[in-house]
């Protein structure tokens, strides 16, 4: 880099700064580049009003020559969603399960985050009404989105998140929030089912003239369906709107919630057959918990200059806390069958606060034949705490004192020209500037390991957008990827000697085609997206399972590996009767072809925990009336637990029921998963070489009942 990194982001905030005093035109959030009519759902509400939420999503479709998908939030309240996994059900190109069904989840999208780090969630940028929610170093670790606040999810996979300033492997996922004026003001939703799930949220506010309010209070409670499981969660979102003019709104958005739920660990593969729901015996003696405190604030502005230009702005306030008891007693007899008692060499409990500053700010303006959007992303991240020894989920003193820094700042513009008719050519660029400063100091010698770097890259993009009869388009393009080393990436360096790893980075290809029919009462509604992708990537940053020390991580560059797959989500509504029936396939398939290229040590071998083919669908069947009713199902294949390739868990097939029905003020659903019972692999752990004995497994969910109910008031 030309300048110090603390230069180069106290530069960027200044022009950020002048730049909006003077009004001269800053990054604008486009929106979300495509629409995915996913998981639709019929619903009768009074009138509300709506400021542009579904016409920016239509308006954005045609401008990303690549994979995106849009979720309704509404879809939420017709079936269970119990966590974010649940949310992102229909989303292809997206792997994502939790080990107890809680709201620690793991998620995948494109083959990013294929390591032990799992619990890192890294490889996926998040953002919440479009500001970045994902830590400066890029962790999600700490941080579980509710699905059910939001309006709107979009996933933007791979470098289809250009919009949103991001060039991880995995794209982006933005949660926009929902609000009075484009959700029922006032409603109480209920939910209750298998393994003692209960929740309840209540939401009350309304729109007066020029304001709009609404508060959301939630509790949930769960004994889940793995020994050593509950969780208990007490939460309240709030958000408050003035719409200053007809061409300015501003809004602040507060969130607290409190989160404890306990974790079962992994099984070896005897304990499994054994009995799948039980705990691993060291998560009951070390009581294993994953319990967070997290506190939000944000302010938005969006600000439409004129028929032409238009400005988002806005900052948030992020505090995380962490309790996270992680690692039983590792306990050693040096003389054996000697005098001396056993040892303990190691045990880990993760007590820190994480708190994140971040800003926004986006411009487009159309011009001609030009659709251009300029932005900036800026995150500054601080970790401080420490890591105890852990007695029984108690601190059992200080071993490791934690000082983690990390700063971005992510510069994006990109054009979406029309060229000539029928044809977009989108073209533009990412530039990143990101630091890394790890500290973890030693109680017991004063020991100071404190890797630390500067990454910088800029990440262009080219691509061609075809519009074709009947409503398809088809499109191309060709994207430079990029993502630098976590703060745990770095502190798990496995030469451990002070040296940092090198930032993945990366070129995909990806090729489309996407589009629908006209709705009409008499004749089918077809809508499909299809895309295929293939990204070769250099220095990506696998982890492993540290045998010596479980619950750590082992993390190093790899030179080249492949991921490549296709990712199809394909629908339809079939009238029967003159349309009073009709019948509602929904089908999400992805496939997945991630392999190591050539390496010295793991030749090509597939790349672990990714399925080779995730299938999830369901047929509905829906009736003016508002009733609905249909099976569901998964087709998930085998994947591999190691990167030797030696440990391979089966494919398995689930089998489910939905049925509901919807009126103008209250809706309910039922849904039974699972139906016939199977006991299947949902999470597991990746080791180098894995064993026979090595505990990796943890159960999917088993059969399991749910209901809900709605009332909007």
């Amino acid at each position: 880099m030309s300048m110090p990194f603390r230069a180069t982001l106290r530069a960027s905030c200044l022009s950020v700064a002048v730049s909006a005093a003077l009004s001269i035109p800053l990054p604008c959030l486009a929106g979300p580049s495509a629409l995915v009519e996913a998981d639709p759902q019929a619903t009768t509400l009074d009138a509300v009003e709506v400021r542009g939420t579904r016409d920016d999503l239509e308006a954005e479709r045609a401008l990303t020559p690549g994979g995106v998908t849009v979720v309704d939030g509404d879809a939420f309240y017709a079936r269970a969603v119990n966590n974010m996994s649940d949310s992102l059900r229909y989303v292809p190109g997206v792997w994502t399960e939790s080990g107890t069904g809680g709201d620690a989840v793991y998620f995948s999208s494109r083959g990013s985050n294929l390591d032990a780090t799992n619990y890192d969630g890294n490889g996926v940028k998040l953002f919440q009404d479009g500001l970045p929610v994902t830590t400066a170093d890029g962790n999600n670790h700490n941080r579980a989105i509710d699905p059910m606040s939001a309006r709107h999810v979009v996933v933007a996979r791979g470098a289809n998140a250009l919009t949103y300033g991001a060039s991880n492997l995995g794209g982006a996922i933005d949660f926009t929030s929902a609000t009075a004026r484009n959700s029922p003001g006032s409603q109480l939703f209920l939910t209750a089912g298998s393994h003692g799930l209960w929740n309840g949220r209540l939401t009350f506010g309304g729109v007066s003239g020029a304001y709009d309010g609404q508060v959301t209070l939630d509790a949930k409670g769960r004994d889940g369906y793995r020994e050593h499981s509950r969780q208990d969660r007490v939460g309240v979102s709030a958000n408050a709107g003035w719409q200053v003019s007809d061409d300015l709104d501003l809004r602040v958005f507060a969130t607290h919630i409190d989160s404890d739920e306990e974790l079962a660990g992994p099984l070896t593969r005897a304990e499994f057959d054994a009995d799948p729901y039980q705990a691993q015996a060291s998560a009951i003696t070390g009581n294993f918990q994953l319990n967070v405190r997290t506190s939000r604030l944000a302010a938005k502005g969006d600000w439409r200059i004129d028929d032409r230009q238009r400005l988002q702005f806005g900052v948030s306030w992020d505090d995380q806390h962490l309790y996270h008891p992680i690692v039983d007693k590792i306990m050693v007899d040096f003389d054996g069958p000697g005098p001396l008692p056993p040892v303990e060499v190691f045990s880990l409990l993760k007590n820190t606060d994480q708190r994140t500053v971040a800003g926004m700010a986006r411009y487009s303006v159309r011009l001609g034949a030009h659709d251009v959007l300029a932005g900036i992303n800026l995150a500054d991240t601080r970790e401080t705490g420490g890591l105890y020894r852990n007695d029984g989920g108690r601190r059992n003193g200080l071993s490791t004192i934690v000082d983690n820094r990390s700063e971005s700042v992510e510069l994006f513009l990109v054009d979406r020209w029309k060229f000539a008719p029928d044809w977009t050519l989108v073209y533009g660029a990412q530039g990143v500037f990101t630091n890394r400063d790890v500290r973890n100091t030693t109680v017991a010698t004063g020991a100071l390991r404190n890797p630390k770097a500067d990454y910088a890259s800029f990440n262009p993009r080219l691509g061609v957008i075809r519009t074709l009869g009947g409503g398809s388009e088809a499109y191309a393009s060709l994207g430079r990827l990029y993502e630098a080393p976590t703060t745990f990436e770095l502190e798990d360096d496995v030469r451990g000697d002070g040296a940092t790893l090198d930032a993945m980075h990366g070129t995909v290809v990806e090729a489309g085609l996407r589009g629908s029919t006209q709705a009409s009462a008499e004749a089918t509604r077809w809508h499909w997206d299809v895309s295929a992708y293939y990204a070769r990537i250099r220095d990506a940053i696998l982890s492993v399972d540290d045998p010596d020390a479980p619950g750590t991580s082992l993390s190093s560059n790899i030179d080249r590996s492949v991921h490549a797959g296709i990712e199809t989500l394909f629908g339809a509504s079939v009238p029967l009767a003159g349309g009073a029936h009709r019948i509602e396939p929904l089908v999400s398939a992805t496939y997945n072809a991630f392999s190591f290229d050539g390496d010295p040590l793991y030749g090509d071998n597939t790349l672990p925990a990714a399925p080779k083919y995730i299938v999830r669908g369901e047929v509905m069947y829906r009736h003016d009336s508002g009733f609905h009713a249909g099976p569901t199902f998964d087709l998930v294949g085998a994947r591999y637990a190691d990167f030797s390739n030696t440990y391979r868990v089966g494919s398995h097939q689930l089998l489910g029921l939905r049925v509901g029905i919807d009126k103008a003020r209250w809706s309910a659903f039922g849904e039974v998963r699972n139906v016939l019972g199977e006991e299947y692999v949902g999470l597991l752990t990746v080791r180098d070489r894995a064993n026979a004995g090595d505990a990796l497994l943890q159960a999917g969910e088993p059969r399991s009942v749910y209901v809900g109910l709605r009332l909007r008031f």
